[in-house]
This record gives C-alpha cells, sequence and structure tokens, in this order.
C-alpha cells in the first residue's frame, strides 16, 4: 500500500469525528521531508479549536499510524 492510500486509511479514523462537526480534512500533498499538507473544509475552515484538532487528533493519528510523516500543516485553500 502506497503512502497516499495510507493516509487516506489513517484519515478515515478520524473523518466521522469531523463530520459529525459539519467539517472535513483534505490532503494537499505530502513533501519527501516528511510533512503532510492538509485543508480544512466546511465549519472546519472557521472553527476556532481547529488548530487544537490539527495536533492533538490529525497530526497525532498519522504520525501514529505513518512513520514517514513528521510534521502535518494546514494550508489556506487557494484565492480565485
Amino acid at each position: 500500500m502506497g503512502i497516499e492510500e495510507r493516509i487516506e486509511k489513517a484519515l478515515s479514523t478520524i473523518r466521522p469525528y469531523l463530520n459529525a462537526d459539519g467539517g472535513d480534512v483534505s490532503v494537499v500533498r505530502f513533501r519527501s521531508e516528511g510533512i503532510l499538507e492538509v485543508q480544512w473544509v466546511g465549519t472546519c475552515l472557521i472553527c476556532p479549536m481547529s488548530q487544537l484538532t490539527l495536533r492533538a487528533g490529525v497530526e497525532r493519528t498519522l504520525m501514529k499510524e505513518i512513520p514517514e510523516i513528521k510534521r502535518v500543516e494546514a494550508v489556506s485553500p487557494p484565492v480565485t
């Protein structure tokens, strides 16, 4: 199983909690130095707790399941 599939599998364990509050997270890219870039979706975009959720929920789960991930960063959606 490739890194992308492993990331999606790990995120599938977190998504029900995010979805329950009207939010979600999507993968932007995995950088070679071990940094995973994600974007918040839905209510997570405006939630004041999103940084805590990123570190305590998303990052902790992903780093536990996928040792290649050293850090998870939330990036802003592109401005159109």
